[in-house]
């Protein structure tokens, strides 16, 4: 994957970082860092094959989500809310500054940055 890219992908996921000390509920940082890795629990939905694992990865994965949840947050005054669409957002960042994109359907590497660990086929 591009480097340019990549640091594209860190710069949000630090910004994201940001955020959410200013929205910390109040919880120690070893509960945040728990709760920063938790979206990776939607890969169990494999368990039940690709299709349904590419979906609900997808679904905890894409930004547009958690910019959705954020926006339901602020309209709200739910700084719960808030909290969890911004590290949904810091963590779909983190994870594609790794290369795990959204998933398709066929193979867990198979993403929309390209194919995992196969660098000649990701983003040029």
């Amino acid at each position: 994957m591009k480097t340019i890219i990549k640091l594209e992908e860190a710069a949000l996921t630090a910004i994201s970082i940001y955020f959410l000390t200013k929205y910390s509920l109040g919880l120690p940082v070893w509960i945040w860092v728990l709760l920063f890795f938790s979206p990776d629990l939607s890969m169990l939905g494999y368990l039940a094959g690709n299709r349904i694992g590419a979906f609900t990865y997808n679904l905890v994965h894409h930004r547009a989500i958690a910019l959705l949840i954020v926006a339901v947050g602020l309209l709200t005054a739910g700084n719960i809310t808030i909290a969890i669409g911004i590290l949904l957002f810091a963590h779909s960042s983190f994870d594609r500054m790794f290369g795990y994109g959204l998933k398709h359907d066929d193979d867990f590497k198979h993403t929309h940055l390209g194919w995992m660990g196969n660098e000649k086929l990701a983003i040029k």
